[in-house]
């Protein structure tokens, strides 16, 4: 019988880890979780860095020769952690050849304190991908209104893009736009647009968690119906936007052309409530050509006793619909809802950055007092 991982990957739902060490790298753990678990994909961030960073002493040669050399926190973080999603590209070779260039990515994202940035995010993941310099590698972007034009720049120039923290259906509309006018660009510029891969990361959990903090405090039955019921509902609708927006004519003339669709991925698909099923951002969220970034614990609790059913997007949209003309009916802003978490989201993102300079500056001294 297959496991519910692979029945996941038959049903068109690419697996991939939300997470990266070199110790996973070194140890062989990655190579592993590709063989056993369907994993045919990795995403990072900088809290990802951070922790793997803070506990990993597998950095400390590396450290040591970047201390003695005189690197700055900032330089050290980037060939750190580029050297990192080059050797996952290298792991993933195979995949992406398997695929033809679908799967086996590995995504590295722009500095978040770039995320207002338009001119600086285009710089610094043209920068990051001429460093990683593997085929199979995405830079990610941040769909902030300041992203949105650097995410078009950037496809313009070749180069493929997983778009971050999408929270709205009207932002993930602009981040399409985006894409095809990147794609646009790249065909105009000569680009190989066969190549071009993209995927748009839009948050299920996150969602949940905030609109059910506002549910719990309007405390009404009516509301305390609709716990739990928003992350998944948005995420089916934004499914639903992806299936329109591909099949219009814009989209079928690039397609014709050789483009490729820009992926839903579902993304922050770790469960936060403890009363809610482990698997349930996974086993709610199944529809072909979709991407499933997992943190490992849900990524084990899937391959354990997820239950697969399926396709469970499609046939939901009236449900999705009539989940959204609820939440408006209890006083739940849903655009306020989005931006809140937008806003959170590059915060969050900006504190880790910071903490991943703290530990690699502290790391750095130690090196050359001799105590790493």
């Amino acid at each position: 019988m297959s496991t519910p991982t692979a029945q996941l990957a038959a049903a068109g739902v690419s697996i991939w880890l939300d997470d990266l060490s070199r110790q996973r790298i070194i140890t062989g753990n990655l190579a592993d979780l590709i063989a056993t678990r369907n994993v045919t994909g990795v995403t990072t961030n900088p809290t990802i860095f951070a922790g793997a960073l803070a506990n990993g002493e597998s950095y400390a040669g590396q450290v040591k020769v970047l201390a003695e050399r005189g690197a700055s926190t900032d330089e050290a973080i980037f060939e750190i952690t580029t050297d990192d999603v080059r050797a996952a590209s290298d792991v993933f070779q195979p995949v992406f050849a398997a695929t033809d260039g679908v799967d086996g990515r590995v995504s590295i994202e722009v500095s978040p304190d770039l995320a207002h940035d338009t001119e600086a995010t285009i710089a610094e993941a043209k920068k990051l991908a001429a460093a990683v310099d593997r085929p199979n590698a995405l830079i990610k972007i941040p769909a902030t209104k300041a992203g949105l034009p650097a995410i078009t720049e950037v496809i313009g120039a070749g180069i493929s893009v997983n778009v971050t923290l999408i929270f709205s259906l009207e932002r993930y509309g602009e981040v399409i736009d985006a894409y095809l006018a990147g794609v646009e660009k790249a065909k105009a510029a000569g680009h190989d647009i066969t190549t071009l891969q993209s995927v748009a990361s839009f948050f299920v959990s996150r969602v949940d968690t905030e609109v059910d903090k506002r549910l719990a405090a309007t405390g009404t039955p009516e509301a305390e119906a609709l716990k739990s019921k928003a992350g998944i509902a948005n995420a089916r609708l934004a499914y639903e936007l992806f299936e329109q927006r591909f099949a219009d004519d814009r989209a079928k003339e690039l397609l014709a052309a050789g483009a490729t669709v820009q992926r839903p991925l579902w993304a922050s698909t770790g469960v936060k409530d403890p009363n809610l099923p482990d698997t349930l951002y996974v086993t709610e969220l199944v529809a072909p050509g979709t991407v499933n970034t997992m943190p490992e614990k849900t990524l084990q609790a899937t391959f354990d006793h997820g239950v697969l059913e399926g396709d469970t997007i499609t046939g939901n949209y009236a449900d999705a619909h009539a989940v959204f003309d609820q939440l408006a009916a209890v006083g739940i802003d849903f655009a306020d809802v989005t931006q809140v978490l937008e806003d959170e989201g590059v915060e969050k993102f900006i504190a880790s950055w910071h903490e991943l300079q703290e530990t690699v500056s502290t790391a750095l001294k130690s090196s050359l007092q001799g105590d790493a």
